[in-house]
């Protein structure tokens, strides 16, 4: 169509802001794990596989946020996400929906798309390379 032809020229715009929105909606469950911040009803257990989790989760995001490393971070979150769905989500139920594992579903998705796109705009890969 015409009307959205002339959007093409702002991709990498567009998927700098993916990266760094997704990356700071991951950086809070990293955060909720580690911190228990932002404050949640029911903090989470220190277990080794959530530490592990949390520190992925934070520190990932933050490099995600900065566009540093961004393709080799994006294939260990979603690796993690994968994971993350099998081992809490599914067995619950099949359905996303009814499993509460959408999210995790969705996060695992577009990192894999940034493992492809690269970072995009905004990002600090663009200045190394």
């Amino acid at each position: 169509m015409k009307l959205f032809e002339g959007l093409a020229q702002y991709r990498p715009q567009a998927l700098g802001v993916l990266r760094i929105m997704t990356a700071l909606q991951f950086i809070e469950h990293g955060s909720q794990k580690l911190f228990n911040f932002p404050v949640s009803a029911e903090p989470h257990a220190l277990t080794g596989l959530t530490t592990a989790g949390g520190i992925l989760e934070f520190a990932g995001g933050i490099l995600l946020a900065l566009g540093l490393f961004t393709r080799p971070v994006a294939f260990l979150l979603a690796g993690e996400m994968a994971i993350a769905y099998f081992m809490a989500h599914f067995p619950r139920d099949f359905f996303p929906v009814n499993n509460g594992g959408d999210l995790a579903i969705s996060f695992c998705f577009i990192f894999l798309y940034l493992v492809f796109a690269g970072s995009g705009a905004f990002a600090l890969d663009n200045r190394r390379a």
